[in-house]
């Protein structure tokens, strides 16, 4: 019997009141169908029409053209020049007419450079820019790449957790039913039904926030693969073997964004050692036919001249010596920049390889546990079913039973991202 005013108050309005309705699950949107790929066909969508990798082609196109324009400095050059001029009389002395009142001249120019130094070594540092964007293009590829393996591991991860709900609701549904039937039956409690209903409303809550998040995820690759739709994923993702930490280590110099430092180096010695050239004298052959009409008698109808035009610099107000400290400037930086991105790169291949293994551990003991929790949830059901407990061991052990199996999805997702940024870091994705 009970004592206290307020419980039994509690249980009066429970027995009382009329049963609830168990709300229907929200439909599912009406969205287009998504398109599912593998991993492969998804990175290679991505690197086949993402954005970023477009816009790293076409920095490559940009410095090839630069390339262009610095070996123009030392090709030939042929320019045409015309004039006309009218003065107000001819010039007439002695009888004889120096110049006409209608002048035509015209001229063609060719400029051959025989000794361009800075053409020469304006086009050697065009050629190793030309190589760095490519180096470059090749990293945005590798970043992309391991984007969009980031956003598909987290669509299948997102499923797994959509699973996970759906499974739970089925169980927290039934266990509903159960109760519901033993209350219609007489031999049931009012309070059971309600807290088996309060738990059914709560696994749909999270089984909706699971789909929104399963969407987002899906645009989200869609995104990455500048598809018009969102793109789903399939449920096998393979990844290659990860190495070991003396193979991982060992193949960081290899990776793309330690190359382009690499390179970077390489480009900025280079510069710094064609400074000489600023030193250089410049020579250059240049022709010249003309025409001229009406014909002087300084200057006949057709004729040409050649030059030798050599120059010699002498001063440049400072120039040479600031080009040279500028280059060794960036020489050092580009060391320094070197130095701290290979010690980056170790550091992100040790701390991925210990995140790996910690992770693997993890999804091992995540699984026993959710195998543990769902044994429990049915030694709970048929306690519960045996009249040996109320139905508050059955909700616990089912809630403890969701949780363990989203555990175990979430530690799903950390073990395969783990993998992928072990790879990634290896120099080994794509």
């Amino acid at each position: 019997m009970l004592e206290r005013p307020r419980e039994l108050a509690l249980v009066l309005a429970l027995l009382l009141s009329p049963p609830l309705a168990v709300a229907a699950p929200a439909p599912a949107p009406a969205a287009a169908l998504d398109q599912r790929v593998t991993l492969a066909a998804a990175v290679q969508r991505a690197l086949d029409r993402n954005p970023t990798v477009a816009v790293a082609v076409d920095e490559v196109r940009r410095a090839d053209a630069l390339v262009t324009q610095a070996r123009a400095g030392w090709l030939p050059t042929l320019f045409g020049n015309g004039s006309y001029t009218r003065l107000d009389h001819d010039r007439v002395l002695g009888g004889s007419r120096l110049a006409a009142a209608d002048q035509l001249a015209g001229n063609l120019q060719l400029t051959v450079p025989l000794v361009a130094a800075q053409g020469w070594t304006a086009t050697h540092r065009a050629k190793s820019q030309l190589r760095i964007a490519e180096a470059s293009a090749a990293d945005t590829r590798r970043l992309v790449a391991q984007t969009t393996a980031r956003a598909y591991i987290t669509v299948v991860a997102q499923h797994r957790l959509v699973a996970a709900s759906e499974t739970a609701r089925e169980t927290a549904k039934a266990h509903y039913d159960y109760a519901h039937t033993r209350l219609q039956g007489g031999i049931g409690h009012s309070i059971d039904e309600v807290r088996a209903q309060q738990d059914l409303a709560a696994v749909e809550t999270q089984l909706q926030a699971n789909l929104a998040r399963l969407a987002l995820a899906r645009e989200a690759l869609g995104v990455l693969l500048a598809a018009d739709a969102p793109v789903d994923a399939l449920e096998d993702v393979e990844l290659a073997a990860p190495p070991s930490m003396p193979e991982a280590l060992e193949a960081v110099r290899g990776r793309t964004d330690v190359k382009v430092l690499n390179m970077r180096i390489g480009s900025a010695q280079q510069a710094r050692d064609d400074v000489w050239a600023y030193y250089a004298p410049y020579l250059a052959a240049v022709g010249q036919p003309f025409v001229q009409y009406p014909p002087t008698s300084l200057q006949p109808k057709y004729g040409w001249q050649a030059q030798l035009v050599l120059t010699l610099p002498l001063y440049d107000g400072g120039l040479r010596s600031g080009v040279t400290r500028e280059r060794d400037a960036v020489l050092d930086e580009a060391k320094v920049n070197f130095e701290a991105g290979l010690r980056q790169a170790e550091s992100e291949v040790r701390a991925d390889f210990e995140a790996m293994v910690r992770a693997d551990a993890a999804l091992t003991s995540s699984r026993d546990a959710a195998r543990l929790a769902r044994r429990a949830l049915d030694l709970a059901n048929l306690a519960y079913k045996a009249g040996a407990t109320t139905n508050l061991e059955v909700i616990d052990a089912a809630r403890s039973a969701r949780d363990a199996d989203t555990a175990a999805a979430q530690s799903e997702d950390l073990a395969r991202q783990a993998r992928l940024d072990l790879l990634v870091a290896s120099g080994r994705f794509p």
